[in-house]
């Protein structure tokens, strides 16, 4: 094998390797239905964790979640607070594109994310850039939310870099005052 051809089928991996696995549209029947700008409106809570590649829980944090919709764009105030005590905000701009599907762009966001639900499941993939010592890392999130009965809401997100598994996140949501 030459290593053009080599390269090459790595690349092809690599992008197979992306947002894959299953769909949306495997969730239509799902109940609760999740409507993303009714369930982030107001007030949400979260609690979370960032498991490694090999399942080492390596942080914990909590969020503070404000949703408001204006001119049909969901904007979410998330403010983090890790178990070493750092702080961190994100502010995300959501828009419906239509046949349930989204973007959404933040500050620490490269390019748009890309979104679909269906039935109680919204799944999307964007990359984010990552504080990483002195400088940053783009990581690819595969997201995924599922709706459950009196506004919880379970979160999983596959993170990767290069195609490559970095980690997880677990989040688990709440409407509720916990």
């Amino acid at each position: 094998m030459s290593i053009r051809h080599f390269f090459f089928v790595l690349a092809a991996l690599l992008l197979l390797n992306g947002c894959s696995g299953p769909k949306v549209q495997d969730y239509a029947q799902t109940q609760p239905p999740l409507d993303l700008f009714t369930y982030f409106t107001g007030q949400t809570q979260a609690y979370g964790q960032f498991q490694d590649r090999s399942g080492v829980v390596k942080r914990r944090f909590k969020v503070a979640i404000t949703g408001t919709v204006k001119d049909d764009v969901l904007i979410l105030d998330e403010r983090f607070v890790y178990d070493d005590g750092e702080q961190e905000q994100r502010i995300w701009s959501i828009k419906r594109l239509g046949d349930n599907r989204y973007s959404g762009t933040a500050a620490d966001v490269i390019g748009e994310a890309m979104g679909h639900s269906a039935g109680s499941v919204f799944s999307w993939c964007y990359t984010l850039d990552l504080p990483y010592k002195d400088s940053s890392i783009a990581v690819k999130f595969d997201d995924w939310m599922f709706l459950q009965s009196d506004g919880v809401m379970l979160n999983r997100a596959r993170v990767s870099k290069w195609g490559f598994n970095v980690g997880e996140v677990t989040l688990f949501f709440s409407k509720a005052q916990l």
